[in-house]
């Protein structure tokens, strides 16, 4: 038998080798996929309700539940979309993906300490606009005299 035309039963693979790779519970089942839509659906509507209606006045705490939906949200995607958990491929995508957490958490509030800080220490005081507008002034004054 020549190499380039062979069947994988000369090798010892069965017909259904390609279903060897696949672990216990890595898909999911309608019910599953059915389940985490509903969730996605309701993780969703409710902050949309929640800013359309106007139902909590102060727009912070609106702000921070609807960081806790996306959250919710998220969690359930891996769960029921991604199929993470520590079962699979021996639990290495599970610690992936808390190492993801851990980076992006890192980044965003580091992201958000150095933008508060910037924006506290940069904005113009009461008595720096002062200064600034007689330093106008005086520009506009001097302009004025070059003129011919």
């Amino acid at each position: 038998m020549s190499d380039a035309v062979h069947s994988h039963n000369a090798h010892g693979h069965g017909a259904d080798h390609h279903d060897d790779h696949h672990e216990e519970g890595a898909h999911g089942s309608f019910r599953s996929y059915m389940i985490g839509f509903a969730l996605s659906v309701i993780l969703t509507a409710i902050p949309f309700w929640l800013v359309m209606t106007g139902t909590l006045a102060d727009a912070q705490v609106t702000g921070f539940i609807i960081l806790a939906f996306a959250a919710v949200q998220v969690v359930v995607h891996m769960i029921y979309f991604l199929h993470m958990n520590s079962r699979v491929e021996g639990g290495w995508s599970f610690m992936a993906m808390m190492l993801t957490i851990v980076l992006v958490v890192i980044v965003l509030s580091g992201s958000m300490w150095v933008m508060y800080h910037l924006n506290a220490n940069m904005m113009p005081h009461a008595d720096m606009q002062m200064d600034m507008g007689s330093t106008q002034e005086m520009r506009m004054s001097n302009e004025m005299s070059e003129m011919p």
